[in-house]
């Protein structure tokens, strides 16, 4: 038998599921399924699914084997505590350009966890390098079509690329796309851009050879690296205007070659090229099918686009990071895409705007209400343009700076809860008072269970300041800030 420590435990039973028939209860742990040992959520969820269902499980210190019929299309309706069963595929690269390695101590543990699994890829669009790929890995994904896999490129060049992940085995783990592909795996790609690394011509080189090589990718993302203030490597820095633009130029030129060739863009560039450019976004048409919208491809657009015409979906979005303390959860809403070294999920793309610059005295004539949208830095002016036509005087959009992890980090879903009291207070302080009122709009991103990354509870926040949390989608804002002024005109009535 495994060790306690791997064995799932049930957090969750709904009523008259299959799972409350058979008598699982919340706590049991699953030690077998129709006598095996399941390895993963993805063989949970198979062996529960035949008619005749046999669960052996650890309640109180004694083994039961709980057995039941199951009805057509009856339900499993139970929730374990893990996604990964017998320890996850763990990353034995070393890149210097990885997060991780970035964060500061005492965050949630799962936020440390460097995986190389393919099946996280799978259940939560984990980039995998494939370096721990195996044949048996392979047999399986195959045998159970688990499509999508998210894989990280970076480069094809052999030496680079094992340069880039400091393990020589990455040199060829790419060898493995072919087979997948092959088995009509989809596979969505993607490269971290590290200015004087793998731009250039290198980068030329590598969307060639995925080009002859590849062509079957469902996509490429091009996104920026990402570094905190505690980055150690003195290779990585953040991009330049320039350099923004001279990425743009490339992976449009990119575009129209792969246009010609096979038909579709298949390259595309993260939101933070374009307004770290200072260029616009290309509309929302021009993502194709947005696969790899999780990863900061055509957020802002899309953003945009639903905030312009009130009209969107209220799609789940997770990411690893979020759904480790509540999986099944995530996997029974679909497949989500998520984070790859905590890439951002929000409409988190803008410039640089410090919240010490609302550090203004009021006016006389200010309104009694005031909304106060708090987002990351980046998207601070983006969303500005949006609400401005709307506000009135009574809505304003503050960028959260990010002290907490420093350096470019400036999206929505790094906000930590001290950075977001200390606006607050600074907001408070400066426009508040006695005769006004100042509401606070947080997006959803930020938060993992009422909780902030840096450990502070919502709640904590909310007995201090009018704080309402909402998703962080366009055409969500919009009817907040709509219902927000109805309020404000009828207080003023």
């Amino acid at each position: 038998m495994r060790t306690n420590q791997l064995i799932p435990t049930v957090t969750s039973v709904d009523e008259s599921s299959f799972g409350e028939r058979i008598g699982l209860r919340l706590g049991d742990r699953i030690v077998s399924v129709n006598g095996t040992v399941p390895r993963d959520i993805l063989e949970w969820y198979r062996l529960s699914d035949g008619q005749a269902v046999t669960i052996e499980v650890e309640r109180e210190g004694d083994i039961l084997d709980l057995h039941a019929e199951r009805h057509t299309a009856e339900a499993l309706g139970v929730s374990v505590s893990s996604a990964v069963f017998d320890r996850v595929q763990t990353c034995d690269n070393h890149c210097e350009f990885c997060f991780i390695y970035q964060l500061p101590k005492g965050m949630r543990r799962s936020l440390y966890l460097k995986d190389d699994d393919y099946r996280l890829s799978f259940l939560f669009g984990n980039f995998t390098t494939l370096t721990r790929f195996t044949e048996a890995d392979l047999e399986r994904a195959i045998d159970e079509h688990l499509s999508p896999l998210f894989v990280s490129v970076h480069a094809t060049d052999p030496h680079t690329r094992a340069e880039m992940l400091r393990n020589e085995r990455g040199g060829f783990s790419l060898r493995w796309l072919r087979q997948l592909l092959d088995a009509g795996i989809e596979v969505r790609a993607q490269i971290v851009m590290c200015p004087g690394v793998n731009d250039g011509e290198i980068l030329a080189d590598t969307l060639s050879s995925l080009l002859e090589d590849f062509p079957e990718l469902s996509s490429v993302a091009v996104v920026p690296v990402g570094l905190s203030k505690h980055n150690t490597e003195t290779r990585m820095r953040v991009h330049t205007q320039a350099e923004s633009k001279a990425l743009l130029l490339a992976v449009d030129s990119w575009q129209q070659v792969f246009m010609k060739t096979i038909g579709r863009r298949l390259v595309f560039a993260a939101d933070e090229f374009y307004l770290n450019a200072g260029v616009s976004c290309p509309d929302l048409s021009s993502y194709e099918d947005l696969h790899m919208i999780e990863d900061g491809i055509g957020i802002a657009s899309r953003f945009v686009n639903e905030f312009e015409t009130g009209v969107g979906t209220n799609d789940i979005s997770s990411g690893f990071f979020q759904a480790m303390d509540n999986p099944t959860a995530y996997i029974a809403a679909g497949n989500p895409a998520g984070d790859t070294g905590l890439r951002p999920i929000a409409v988190s793309v803008g410039l640089k705007h410090k919240h010490s610059k609302l550090a203004s005295t009021p006016t006389k004539d200010a309104p009694p209400l005031l909304l106060c949208i708090l987002t990351g830095g980046m998207s601070a002016p983006l969303l500005s343009a949006l609400v401005e036509p709307f506000g009135r005087g009574h809505v304003v959009v503050v960028g959260v700076e990010n002290e907490h992890f420093g350096g470019n980090t400036a999206v929505a879903g790094l906000l930590t809860g001290r950075d977001i009291r200390t606006t607050c207070e600074v907001m408070a302080a400066n426009h508040g008072g006695p005769q006004r009122e100042i509401h606070f709009l947080l997006p959803d991103v930020c938060l993992n269970g009422g909780v902030f990354l840096d450990g502070i509870r919502l709640e904590d926040l909310q007995k201090d300041f009018l704080i309402d949390v909402i998703p962080a989608r366009g055409h969500v804002l919009r009817q907040a800030v709509l219902r927000f002024l109805e309020k404000a005109a009828a207080r003023n009535d």
